[in-house]
C-alpha cells in the first residue's frame, strides 16, 4: 500500500528537512522518499496547511489491562494512541495484578511486534503499589521496564522512597513519583479555591503536591539518583524543580495536556468528565505551567489518559471516579496551546523529551 503526502511541512529539528515542504511517499508503513519531485500513489493526501512530525511519545497512560478491560484493553488503547498520533505509549503499573513481575511486563509488551504503536512499561516500585515493600526492580528492568513508579499512587513512605533512589542507581534507573500528600487531599474532589467554595465541594490544595515535591527533592539531594515528577500542577512545585535543576540535581517533570487548557471553572456545572487528579487548577497556575514549558522546566507533556466506564462517571460529583480521556484528544488540545507556545517547543515535549528521559529510541524523518 502506497500513500503520498503532498507538499507537507516537516517539523523535526534534527532533520535536514526541518521547516521545509516536501512530498513524502510512504510504502507499507515506511517512508521511502522525501522529495520536491512530483510523485504518484494510489492514495494522495494534501499536506498544505498541515505539518509532519515523528511519532509522539506519551509518558503516562492507563490501559487498565489486565484486570479492567471493560474500561480499556491493550487493543482499544493502541487504537486510541494511533488515532492521536502516538507511536510510543508508556503504561502505568496500576493494573490487576500490578506490574510487579516479569510476567506482567511480558504480557504488556507481547503485541509490539505487530503494532504501529509500541507499548512500554513502568514497573511498580512497591508491591501492589502500597508503598511499603520494594519490588524486584532489577528483574523488572531486565524484563523491559523503562522506568519505575507506583503510578497513580504516590510514594508516601520516606524510607522506601530513599531506598528506591539508591536501588535504581545500580542501573541508572529513573524513579517517577506523583507528588501528593494523601492526608491533605483525602477528602477533596477538585482544586481548592474560589470555585470549590462556591460549589460546596471539598478541595484538593496545591500544598498537598508542594510538600511532597519539597520532600522528594531533599531526599534526591541526600541519596542521589534520577527523579521525575509526574503531573506537576503548582507554581511552587515548578519553582522548586527549577531551583533543583540549577543546583545540578538529576530531576525532571511533566504536566498533563489538559492542565494547560482547562481550569477549575469547567466544574461549575458538576461535569464529572473534568474530574481529574491532580485537579484542574486556576488560570494563574495555567500561566505558570505554560511558562515552565517555555523555559524548559517542564520536560514532557503527557496525556494522562485514564479511561473510566459509565459506572465510574455517571454519578454524583463526589462519588465519581477521577480520570479523563487524553490520547485521542491530545492533538485538538495542543492546537489551543499553540496560541501561547511555539510549535517546535511543544513537539520537543512530545517527542524527544520523553524518549530522552526513558531511553526509548527516536525515529527519524
Amino acid at each position: 500500500m502506497e500513500i503520498l503526502i503532498k507538499s507537507v511541512e516537516i517539523i523535526d529539528r534534527p532533520s535536514e528537512f526541518h521547516n521545509k515542504r516536501r512530498n513524502v511517499l510512504i510504502k507499507d508503513g515506511v517512508i521511502t522518499d522525501i522529495t520536491t519531485r512530483n510523485l504518484s500513489a494510489p492514495t494522495v493526501i494534501d499536506g498544505r496547511n498541515k505539518f509532519l512530525t515523528i511519532g509522539w511519545c506519551d509518558m503516562r497512560a492507563h490501559f487498565c489491562d489486565p484486570g479492567h478491560e471493560a474500561k480499556e484493553s491493550l487493543e482499544s488503547g493502541r487504537d486510541a494512541a494511533m488515532h492521536g498520533g502516538f507511536t510510543d505509549v508508556v503504561l502505568q503499573p496500576n493494573t490487576s495484578p500490578v506490574v510487579s513481575s516479569k510476567n506482567e511486563v511480558s504480557y504488556l509488551l507481547s503485541g509490539n511486534h505487530k503494532s504501529l504503536t509500541q507499548l512500554h512499561v513502568l514497573g511498580a516500585v512497591t508491591n501492589d503499589t502500597k508503598g511499603i515493600e520494594l519490588t524486584e526492580m532489577i528483574d523488572l528492568h531486565q524484563a523491559g521496564a523503562v522506568a519505575f513508579s507506583d503510578g497513580i499512587e504516590p510514594l508516601w513512605h520516606t524510607d522506601v522512597f530513599g531506598k528506591a533512589l539508591q536501588y535504581l542507581q545500580k542501573f541508572d534507573g529513573l524513579l517517577i513519583n506523583r507528588a501528593e500528600d494523601k492526608m491533605l487531599s483525602a477528602h477533596g474532589h477538585m482544586n481548592e479555591g474560589v470555585h470549590s467554595t462556591m460549589l460546596g465541594i471539598p478541595g484538593i490544595p496545591k500544598l498537598s503536591e508542594e510538600l511532597m515535591v519539597a520532600r522528594d527533592l531533599a531526599l534526591l539531594e541526600y541519596y542521589g539518583g534520577r527523579l521525575h515528577f509526574a503531573n506537576v500542577s503548582s507554581e511552587k512545585s515548578l519553582q522548586a524543580i527549577k531551583a533543583a535543576k540549577k543546583k545540578g540535581l538529576n530531576v525532571s517533570c511533566d504536566t498533563a495536556i489538559h492542565q494547560l487548557i482547562f481550569d477549575d471553572s469547567q466544574l461549575t456545572d458538576f461535569d464529572t468528565n473534568y474530574k481529574v487528579n491532580p485537579p484542574l487548577r486556576g488560570k494563574k497556575t495555567i500561566k505558570a505551567l505554560i511558562k515552565g514549558i517555555k523555559d524548559g522546566t517542564i520536560d514532557a507533556l503527557v496525556s494522562d489518559h485514564r479511561p473510566e466506564d459509565e459506572e465510574g462517571k455517571k454519578l454524583e460529583f463526589d462519588l465519581a471516579s477521577f480520570g479523563m480521556l487524553g490520547l485521542q484528544e491530545a492533538g485538538a488540545m495542543l492546537n489551543k496551546l499553540l496560541e501561547d507556545v511555539d510549535l517546535e517547543t511543544v513537539l520537543e515535549c512530545l517527542t524527544y523529551g520523553p524518549r530522552r528521559l526513558l531511553g526509548i529510541p527516536t525515529p527519524e524523518i
